[in-house]
């Protein structure tokens, strides 16, 4: 039987679309092909921003009971400057896991009534003659294959989407590409209620304070040099650092290294006739700014509204409210975060970078609020 929307990806954009259009009464499918609970490389971040679109939604309260309270970034620089920004007035960001979150969030879709289907991967999408597609072709556990059969099929699979790369919606830049490492640590002194984000020559570290003590470590590098040994590039970084080699002397690692990249993605348009992108598959960008997050729950928000608002349901219609919705949500945001990470691809930026930080510091605590989609309060912040 034909539903109304399957949902492909069972991340935070996925599984938030979901719940949403359910909630809205449509008979939704949801497919990963992993099962939940699970890893997940991210920064484990979610700004005041996402904080509030979950308190919206009503999906906040496990967050905000189990997940560390943030109150702002710490960004540092080659020269020594250092830039601790607030995000003022209250105002919080959480860190709770990947494992975590997302099987909050599936969880969340299953009590409003999605249909959630787990180990089943897709494989291509559905198109019928016309050129529309009309679902996707999965194959389960099993090795049997079917097709999942939908008015409407939303493609929030990754960064790796295997809809959108079918449907030639998306590429890898050639520049910048850059790859990131990242672990879970113990004995990391110094966290406390701060992101940091360390930005030097030629790449970045952060490191996020996490449950029981943990550090969440990444490195994100256009280097592919040593990278048969990803653990020891990444702890190689670390103890090389000025600013964190005593930090993470008596560091421990207590999880596996997860290697992603290349990590940009431009997607060429919201969607086809019949399909919608959502999440990292509707474009993705370093996640030095700490706000993925926030934009991938966004995202799939406004791909659940543009099919339960528009009215009539034409094809054009709903491509076109998406299109123009995430141009008002993102357009700014993707524009300063693209910005961003040219910047700091360029040696010569970062010099200058950390000479305007150390010059005029308001700057950077406008950039920690935007990189916390803080629209109704200016965060303070002091200079080291």
């Amino acid at each position: 039987m034909t539903t109304d929307v399957v949902v492909v990806g069972g991340g935070p954009a996925g599984a938030f679309a979901a719940t949403m259009l359910a909630r809205g009464g449509a008979r939704v499918v949801l497919l990963d092909r992993d099962a939940f609970p699970r890893p997940k490389l991210c920064g484990d971040t979610l700004n005041p921003g996402g904080v509030a679109l979950l308190r919206t939604a009503g999906l906040a309260g496990p967050v905000e009971r189990h997940g560390l309270a943030l109150d702002g970034m710490l960004v540092t620089g080659t020269s020594g400057v250092s830039i601790r920004g607030t995000y003022g007035d209250g105002l919080v960001g959480r860190a709770w896991s990947r494992r975590h979150l997302d099987w909050h969030l599936v969880e969340a879709a299953a009590q409003a009534g999605v249909d959630v289907r787990t180990g089943v991967r897709a494989q291509a999408p559905a198109v019928d003659r016309d050129g529309r597609v009309m679902g996707v072709r999965v194959r389960q556990a099993s090795g049997a294959t079917e097709v999942v059969s939908a008015r409407w099929t939303i493609a929030a699979d990754g960064r790796r989407s295997t809809l959108a790369l079918a449907l030639g919606l998306i590429a890898h830049p050639a520049r910048p590409r850059r790859w990131a490492i990242g672990t879970y640590a113990e004995g990391v002194e110094g966290l406390g209620r701060f992101g940091e984000m360390h930005v030097r020559a030629g790449h970045y570290i952060g490191v996020a304070p996490g449950e029981a003590g943990l550090a969440n470590v990444c490195l994100v590098t256009a280097s592919r040099d040593q990278m048969g040994d990803p653990a020891a590039r990444l702890w190689r970084a670390l103890r090389d650092d000025p600013l964190l080699r005593g930090r993470v002397a008596r560091a421990r690692q207590v999880a596996p290294v997860i290697t992603l990249g290349p990590l940009a993605v431009d997607a060429h348009a919201v969607g086809v006739p019949g399909l919608l992108l959502a999440g990292d598959a509707a474009g993705f960008v370093d996640p030095m700014t700490g706000d993925g997050l926030h934009i991938a729950l966004r995202g799939g928000g406004l791909a659940a509204a543009a099919l339960l608002d528009t009215s009539p349901r034409a094809d054009a219609d709903v491509l076109m409210r998406l299109r123009l919705d995430r141009r008002a949500a993102f357009g700014a945001k993707l524009r300063f975060n693209r910005a961003l990470r040219s910047l700091v691809s360029w040696p010569m930026g970062v010099r200058l970078g950390a000479v305007g930080a150390a010059v005029a510091p308001s700057l950077l605590r406008q950039l920690i609020a935007t990189a916390g989609d803080v629209t109704h309060s200016t965060p303070g912040a002091s200079a080291a």
